[in-house]
């Protein structure tokens, strides 16, 4: 059997500075990250009011020319301080950090005023980097993992407020009819959503007695419906972190720390654990 290969110790030690937050200076490298990723953001925003961008232009693309060599040289970095760099590149983060590095270099490569449009458009990417502040949330994956363990009762749910929905629209349709708007059960489907939900655009209103009581009723339905999603997630996020910390009465605790699997770049893993829950291999070498 080929024995795996394994990481020099410079890798090692970048890997741990930046794929992990357990030691202080994974902890500073994060909190540094996050500074400039809301720093390129509100870059972004600045650049896009014209006043500001007239007066301060190159002290903006200084500042953002600044920001991208960064994300290019982490984004370098975090490649090669892995055994399977692939794992990285086509992950979730990898995309995003890769296509949030991108724009201001296509921005010079494609020059001239027809493709101004373009490499407008291209820099707009940059607001990819938003989405990694999720990586800096403890619960990030726990509550994703909520989500997905609800996502049945959460469909069986929304296909109950489905049914609702198109008998309380037919139910409109028939009450009030085309001088009160509702000109078609896909009209008063689409009201009695707007109305189930505390939407309530106003652009349809029911104008008889029978119709101000029926809409009375979904008005009353929408309060306690919209309380039913958020109680599943939460049911589910509760169970998670029971099963996740152990029985509290029993003393059964289970720490899980921020360590990241140098080959297939998972994290969650327990303190007492050797080998990735993922792939299987050697987290400590």
């Amino acid at each position: 059997m080929k024995e795996e290969e394994k990481l020099s110790p410079w890798q090692n030690k970048l890997h741990e500075i930046i794929y992990e937050a357990d030691t202080p200076m994974g902890k500073l490298f994060d909190i540094i990250l996050f500074i400039l990723i809301i720093f390129s953001i509100i870059l972004i925003m600045l650049e896009s009011v014209k006043s500001i961008d007239v007066k301060y232009h190159r002290v903006l693309l200084v500042l953002e020319w600044v920001i991208t060599i960064f994300f290019t040289i982490e984004y370098i970095v975090r490649i090669i301080c892995i055994k399977k760099p692939s794992k990285y590149i086509f992950s979730f983060y990898g995309i995003i950090d890769f296509l949030s590095t991108i724009p201001l270099y296509i921005s010079y490569i494609f020059a001239g005023s027809q493709v101004l449009l373009a490499v407008r458009a291209f820099r707009l990417l940059r607001v990819f980097r938003i989405l990694k502040l999720v990586q800096f949330l403890g619960e990030a994956s726990q509550l994703k993992s909520a989500l997905k363990a609800s996502r049945a009762k959460i469909t069986v749910f929304l296909f109950a407020v489905l049914i609702v929905s198109v008998m309380m629209g037919t139910l409109m349709y028939i009450v009030e009819g085309d001088e009160a708007g509702f000109t078609s059960i896909p009209t008063s489907i689409y009201w009695t959503i707007v109305t189930l939900t505390t939407v309530g655009y106003g652009d349809i209103a029911p104008i008889t007695p029978s119709g101000q009581f029926i809409a009375t009723i979904i008005m009353l339905l929408g309060y306690g419906i919209i309380a039913v999603p958020t109680g599943i997630v939460t049911a589910e996020f509760g169970r998670q972190t029971r099963d996740k910390t152990g029985n509290l009465s029993a003393g059964n605790y289970i720490h899980v720390n921020t360590q990241a699997c140098p080959s297939c770049t998972k994290e969650g893993h327990r303190d007492d654990a050797t080998h990735c829950y993922n792939c299987g291999s050697v987290l400590n070498e």
